[in-house]
């Protein structure tokens, strides 16, 4: 099921029964932004609107807005405020892929340095590139960067 339909179905349910008021919301914000999305995308030449990545990116982009929002609210000492921006992205956050941590980020890392036979710190960035098109939504490049140094500076 896509990403697009998963966000869709959540919203008809949550409607259908009476679900609560924040998440209804957010979701209904969520739609709003993908139709945009698909509108331009329709515009663009791409007939069925626009793809999953498109759709991750555009929640990744929400959940960064109001992350800033929040601690902006916190600053001006508007809690509730703050707290509803954290209810948002909690919602936002159930459509997001996990990204790859511990073990699995460390075997993806290694995975790739032993495909690419890097061995210096300056591969780092042919790593990345590697791993984000390999698993795409679920590298955290904080992380990832970390790891690739890491498996670099072992061998």
């Amino acid at each position: 099921m896509s990403l697009k339909t998963r966000i869709v179905e959540a919203l008809k349910s949550e409607i259908e029964n009476g679900g609560n008021d924040v998440r209804v919301a957010t979701l209904r914000l969520i739609e709003c932004a993908m139709r945009d999305r698909d509108v331009c995308a329709r515009g663009r030449g791409v007939g069925e609107g626009c793809p999953d990545a498109d759709v991750r990116a555009v929640l990744e982009t929400m959940v960064a807005q109001r992350e800033a929002s929040a601690r902006e609210q916190d600053a001006a000492g508007r809690i509730e405020d703050a707290i509803r921006e954290r209810e948002e992205i909690e919602v936002i956050q159930q459509f997001l892929p996990v990204p790859l941590s511990g073990a699995k980020l460390e075997a993806a890392v290694s995975e790739i340095v032993e495909d690419l036979g890097a061995s210096k710190l300056k591969d780092v960035g042919r790593c990345m590139t590697a791993l984000k098109e390999r698993f795409p939504g679920l590298v955290d490049t904080g992380s990832a960067g970390k790891a690739v140094r890491d498996a670099l500076s072992r061998r």
